[in-house]
């Protein structure tokens, strides 16, 4: 399997290349040069298996030749060994025709999880091999920097620093990530918005010098990998719903559409998915986009939902690179003008290509409340503010004649003044995580700066390299 970029101006790389690489010099995304398709009874051989065995036949056509499929097998095995549920990702019937799929049993109870416990170990496997070490640079809303560094904490050959955005995330989203002692790990709050960050990771990859210097690499869903490993979970809803022989619809609470995206890629790997709903908080480009053909920037605004607190959902390039037909040179054109303006020009023709698979939906934070309300009401089911959104957005849109299945990206305990609004009541965390009121935090604040930010990094691995 060979990866080109969505900008036309980087190297083809192979998987391990891509994996290591994160962001295309060309400042492009790297997406495979042809996409692998598998049978209805390719699909229908893959029903019953365990979820990591499941996971590591998915990944094996887009990691080619670049890792053997025993050792694949046994990363997948490793990742979800200490998942908090045995089925990984449970499967719960809410209502006629809606299901929710909880993909927060991981360490730090949240979807990313799912990916990026693999990735960390694709990074050791592959480093090791080539005897290389690498500074994994990367932002987050909220989710993504806890998951990623439980996934590396403590790695040999790879330092982590995280950027996020000060004062917008959970408290035990922060705390998930200042609280690790591993010397490998950094915090920095930056101050600012989360496509701040976004911004000062993207500006650090096009940062040519800076970049080689310190053999920068991604955990963001720029990073392939971490959209490839997103793969499975959908398959083992759709497998479990009827599917190949039966149709299903997802709905996904989304911020930098990388969740979104996967279930597209499964949709493109032949798996029968027959619409894909979109949910937005208050920050709703996404939602704007597929309503009105409007993806126009606006200032991002703090929620009950932080980790969908974005206008600048990075993973739509790759998307947007398919409805204009694989052209790179339109596709560089278009984020450039977007960059420039504010404003996406999608033309018609893909817009429309866009919204017969996508739905969009909004949901502000006192109808966020109420579904949660609503929903415990009913069900005495708890769903987070992202997953609650997502379950609106389902039941707003329902498909007829297939099942769908919201899934739920967070566990409602990293969101407790949300859902004491909402019910009164403060779910528990986990035992594992019970003391984490009370361990010490560990992270530097820093202006939105892109010079400061880098000396930040650089201190970072050169304090590790002594």
């Amino acid at each position: 399997m060979r990866y080109v970029s969505t900008r036309g101006q980087a190297p083809v790389r192979d998987f391990s290349g891509v994996l290591l690489a994160g962001l295309a010099e060309d400042g492009g995304l790297y997406v495979p040069q042809s996409w692998p398709v598998l049978s209805a009874a390719e699909w229908r051989a893959l029903r019953g298996l365990s979820y990591d065995e499941l996971a590591a036949r998915l990944l094996l056509p887009f990691v080619g030749d670049a890792i053997p499929f025993a050792t694949l097998r046994a990363i997948c095995g490793e990742a979800y060994a200490g998942f908090g549920h045995p089925a990984v990702v449970p499967l719960l019937q809410l209502d006629t025709g809606l299901w929710v799929q909880e993909l927060f049993h991981g360490p730090t109870l949240a979807f990313k999880d799912m990916a990026m416990q693999v990735l960390g170990r694709l990074f050791d496997h592959v480093l090791e091999a080539a005897g290389r070490r690498v500074t994994i640079v990367g932002a987050t809303s909220g989710d993504t920097g806890s998951a990623a560094i439980a996934a590396c904490a403590g790695r040999a050959r790879v330092d982590v620093v995280i950027l996020h955005p000060e004062g917008r995330t959970s408290e035990v989203q922060r705390r998930q990530m200042t609280t690790v002692a591993a010397p490998n790990i950094s915090n920095i709050a930056v101050a600012g918005t989360f496509d701040d960050c976004q911004d000062l990771v993207k500006a650090m990859f096009a940062d040519a010098p800076f970049r080689a210097e310190l053999r920068l690499s991604a955990v963001n869903s720029i990073n392939w990998a971490r959209v490839a490993a997103q793969v499975p979970y959908y398959a083992a809803a759709a497998l479990a719903l009827g599917a190949p022989e039966r149709e299903v619809a997802f709905s996904v609470p989304t911020g930098n559409f990388g969740n979104v995206l996967a279930a597209w890629v499964a949709r493109r790997m032949g798996l029968p998915i027959g619409r894909l709903i979109v949910g937005a908080n208050r920050n709703d480009i996404l939602a704007r986009f597929l309503a009105d053909n409007d993806m126009s920037l606006r200032g991002v605004e703090a929620s009950l939902s932080p980790s969908m607190d974005i206008q600048v959902s990075s993973n739509f390039e790759r998307l947007l690179f398919e409805l204009l037909d694989r052209d790179a040179a339109a596709t560089h054109a278009a984020m450039a003008g977007f960059r420039a303006t504010g404003r996406l020009a999608v033309p018609e023709p893909a817009w429309r290509q866009a919204t017969a698979l996508f739905t969009g939906f909004r949901l502000d934070d006192a109808g966020t409340l109420a579904e949660i309300r609503r929903l415990h009401g009913a069900t005495g089911y708890a769903a987070d503010p992202h997953s609650a959104i997502g379950i609106a957005a389902a039941r707003a849109h329902p498909v007829a004649g297939m099942p769908t299945v919201a899934v739920a990206t967070a566990h409602p305990a990293k969101f407790p003044d949300a859902m004491e609004r909402a019910i009164g009541l403060r779910p528990p965390l986990p035992a594992r995580l019970a003391d984490l009121y009370q361990r010490p935090e560990r992270y530097t604040r820093a202006p939105n700066d892109l010079a400061a930010i880098e000396a930040l990094v650089r201190a970072t691995v050169q304090r590790n390299a002594a």
